[in-house]
């Protein structure tokens, strides 16, 4: 099978740094493999949407010369799809109507399955995906055997929130399948995801993925680089001078200052898994 791989930036904040190791390794991984880069953008959580950060997205994929293999596709354009999908869980009686509020549950970390025999209306209610008790393990080109047991881990979680709101794990899953991706490289903060994820896809009858989760660029109070931490916009004009800051952060050969399709080119040629840091997370700060 052909290796498709893609880049999912979510327009809640402008790209950092962090997001810019994701590019770099899922590009050269996949182009290294001879195969597909795609991206996409992750907007389904529409109140979430920051202002100006899907322009800025785009400006940087631009200033940073990576090309997608097929036109960029935007989430909120498929609401149609996902909500067809939940129609197909719902035939199959794999989903419920849940009417827990964050309030009723509490500080509670796992679902106690609450509503599953309640056969509630799904109008205006979150949908919710039943779970097994049962492991769920997937091999990590980077960090090794990982398994969760959904059931005990986190019970039922969400598809479709109250108030509409499709969530990430249902949308992933449902393009991650329609666009034919094979390998999924991203960071480590997703490892958890990753079992919620295979399961939903083997409940649709998809094919299981190959992932690599990357260790996680840190702040000088360790945290991780996020939105959230208020991590700094990547500066489009600083394009080479940061791709090549990210190719050693993933402790690749140094590539040579250039026009940027030139040094990714030359860091697809150089790409070497063996020599991105182990762990979850990279050692030093960034901004």
């Amino acid at each position: 099978m052909m290796y498709s791989g893609r880049f999912a930036p979510s327009p809640t904040g402008p790209l950092h740094f962090g997001s810019l190791i994701t590019a770099v390794a899922s590009y050269c991984d996949a182009k290294a493999h001879h195969g597909k880069w795609l991206v996409r953008i992750e907007d389904t959580d529409i109140p979430r949407i920051y202002p100006g950060s899907e322009a800025h997205i785009l400006a940087c994929l631009d200033a940073f010369e990576f090309e997608s293999d097929a036109p960029i596709i935007f989430q909120k354009d498929r609401l149609d799809i996902y909500e067809n999908v939940i129609q197909e869980l719902k035939n199959k009686n794999l989903v419920y109507a849940c009417q827990c509020t964050r309030k009723m549950l509490g500080s509670n970390a796992i679902y106690a399955g609450t509503c599953r025999d309640l056969k509630l209306a799904f109008q205006q209610q979150a949908i919710r995906v039943k779970v097994s008790d049962q492991d769920i393990c997937f091999d990590d080109r980077l960090q090794g055997r990982h398994c969760a047991n959904l059931m005990q881990d986190l019970g039922d979680f969400v598809l479709k929130r109250r108030d509409g709101i499709i969530n990430y794990q249902l949308a992933v899953v449902v393009d991650d399948y329609l666009q034919g991706i094979t390998h999924v490289v991203r960071g480590a903060d997703l490892l958890d995801n990753t079992e919620r994820q295979i399961w939903l896809g083997s409940l649709l009858n998809y094919p299981q993925l190959d992932y690599m989760h990357l260790p996680l660029a840190m702040n000088d109070q360790g945290q991780k680089l996020s939105k959230q931490n208020l991590a700094h916009a990547i500066d489009p004009k600083q394009a080479p001078k940061l791709l090549q800051q990210a190719i050693q952060a993933l402790g690749q050969e140094t590539v040579d200052l250039d026009r940027p399709s030139v040094m990714l080119a030359q860091a697809v040629k150089q790409w070497d898994i063996s020599r991105i840091p182990t762990g979850t997370e990279l050692s030093g700060t960034y901004l």
